[in-house]
């Protein structure tokens, strides 16, 4: 292997109006958890109901989830950055009202509006930062899950705290912090234009005649339903204070972050997607059965809702990277249907727990979770096939051991990896001085990348402008006298996997050498982040030329 390093920088490192959108997203993040420790409070000094209480979830992911159908419409007219305002002055605005409200009623209609305006945040906040970080594409998913992180993670304790003063201490809260993006957002965040495609409401809709978009999505919604069975429910059989409850979700929520972003990814390179999320839903299910069974023991709830935190991270990694993986229309459109979907089974849940609670026992309710997690494994298992042929499509093009072809006569050719980045021309340049010293042709591999950060996806280009930046690659090494052919690459997953998939479409094409930019991001966010030169450095099956594009290198 040759290299040239250059510093990388770090995705840490970036314009004001980055921090700007991923303070918001941490603030956003905290909204999972945040309410959890005043649920009972509510309930006591307001004297309502559990099941009117749970309708505070219900009002909100419901609302949330036929928002979803029209984020794209929306922001394909008046652009990414008018939509993420739009989104933060709704949820300014209705969780002032929430905190303001003196009726459950009230709260319950406030969270409706405020469900709009996460709707029109999360569908444009990942977008948003990936346009404007510095650093690559991987370093703006790097701070992306970094924010996801601190937000999930902080939600619940901010809660309790802010519990402990009122009840309506964490509407305040996230009002004030919002705001505060909302300005930030206003001021540093630049215009961005409609989209050159106007997206249709119904198109979500339509997605779901898929079949493999179908099944995943069901699957969400089996799950989300036990999942917020056991966030919004738990509370009432607990019987801790505000302060302890904020504290027992912070741990669910640490764990949430930590197997979303870092485990997950392991365990799917390691047994794939399919095969993990069954055991997964399998471990989720029975964390289910414990709590129904034990329900009046306080330390069983706190452990079992605690560990409850790492199947909840990994499997809303794993389902979002299935969606993408199945899914055959355009990522935006495939995020909306599947949110819709999901999101319905999320908001129903918690109100059905309570009704079923005050009609039976404190028991059934988990056990119906345990049953529609259950059930989820069997939805999913009929996709099995659909899954796996999507995650492995050059290896279902790899034939059996043993009847392995030759290499085509000829000289084996030199593979380049390139992106949409400035530095695929010095790419292309070395790959042209190379092959011409070599004498041997150039397969031209311009990668598109899909990153996935928990319940949300990033693409690295459209795929016409992959297209036409391909062919422009081509051209160059054409006009440099190289034999070049060039191909897409679609890669769904974390930064590694692009290394993984160069290097089995290196063996697949025989080749000589690969030939590749340096990384560009390093330091901490390789402890965050699979690289994916140092993955395909692991699995090349061939001699790997990395090229550092930065001047003073060259």
């Amino acid at each position: 292997m040759t290299a040239v390093h250059g510093a990388a920088p770090s995705p840490f490192r970036q314009p004001k109006a980055v921090w700007a959108v991923a303070f918001a997203c941490v603030v956003s993040f905290m909204g999972i958890g945040l309410v959890d420790p005043i649920l009972p409070a509510l309930s006591k000094q307001l004297k309502a109901s559990p099941s009117s209480v749970e309708l505070l979830f219900t009002s909100y992911l419901v609302i949330t989830a036929v928002a979803m159908l029209a984020t794209g419409w929306v922001s394909s007219r008046i652009g990414a950055k008018r939509t993420l305002v739009a989104g933060l002055v709704l949820i300014v605005a209705f969780s002032a009202l929430a905190g303001s409200s003196d009726t459950i009623n009230g709260i319950i209609g406030f969270r409706a509006g405020w469900g709009v305006g996460n709707a029109l945040f999360i569908a444009t906040s990942l977008a948003v930062i990936v346009g404007s970080a510095s650093g690559g594409f991987a370093g703006a998913i790097i701070l992306y899950e970094t924010a996801l992180g601190i937000g999930i993670g902080l939600g619940p304790l901010l809660g309790g705290e802010l519990g402990g003063i009122s009840w309506r201490g964490p509407f305040f809260g996230v009002t004030a912090l919002m705001a505060v993006s909302l300005v930030a957002t206003i001021v540093l965040v630049e215009h961005t234009p409609p989209a050159p495609r106007k997206t249709s409401i119904i198109e979500p809709l339509a997605a779901l005649r898929h079949r493999g978009l179908a099944i995943m999505s069901l699957t969400a919604l089996c799950y989300n339903w036990g999942f917020f069975t056991l966030l919004a429910y738990t509370p009432f059989p607990m019987h801790l204070a505000i302060h302890q409850l904020g504290y027992t979700f912070t741990g669910w929520g640490v764990l949430v972050a930590i197997f979303a972003v870092f485990v997950a990814p392991r365990l799917q390179r390691r047994f794939g997607t399919a095969p993990t999320l069954y055991v997964n839903l399998a471990l989720l299910a029975a964390d289910l059965v414990v709590i129904a069974a034990f329900t009046s023991s306080r330390t069983t709830l706190v452990v079992a809702v605690i560990v409850s935190g790492a199947f909840v991270g990994l499997n809303n990694t794993l389902t979002t990277q299935a969606v993408m993986l199945v899914s055959p229309v355009e990522r935006p459109i495939a995020s909306a249907a599947y949110g819709f979907v999901r999101f319905i089974g999320g908001g129903l849940a918690p109100y059905v727990a309570a009704k079923l609670a005050a009609r039976f026992n404190v028991h059934v309710p988990f056990y119906l979770g345990a049953a529609t997690v259950a059930l989820g494994i069997v939805v999913l298992a009929t996709g099995h096939s659909l899954l796996s042929a999507a995650e492995h499509p050059v290896e279902a093009q790899t034939p059996p051991a043993g009847d392995e072809p030759a290499a085509p006569p000829g000289p084996r050719p030199l593979v380049v990896a390139v992106d949409g980045t400035d530095s695929a021309a010095a790419v292309c340049t070395a790959a042209a001085e190379l092959a011409a010293m070599l004498r041997c042709p150039v397969e031209v591999l311009h990668v598109v990348e899909t990153d996935l950060t928990m319940e949300e996806a990033a693409v690295s280009e459209s795929m016409t402008d992959a297209t036409a930046a391909l062919a422009w690659r081509v051209d160059q090494l054409l006009a440099a006298g190289a034999t070049a052919t060039g191909h897409l690459l679609e890669v769904v997953g974390d930064h590694g996997d692009v290394g993984r998939r160069i290097a089995d479409l290196a063996e697949q094409h025989h080749a000589r050498m690969i030939v590749v930019g340096a990384p560009r991001h390093g330091g901490i966010a390789r402890l965050l982040d699979a690289s994916a030169t140092a993955q395909l450095a692991r699995h090349a099956p061939c001699d790997l030329h990395i090229v550092n594009s930065a001047p003073a290198a060259r």
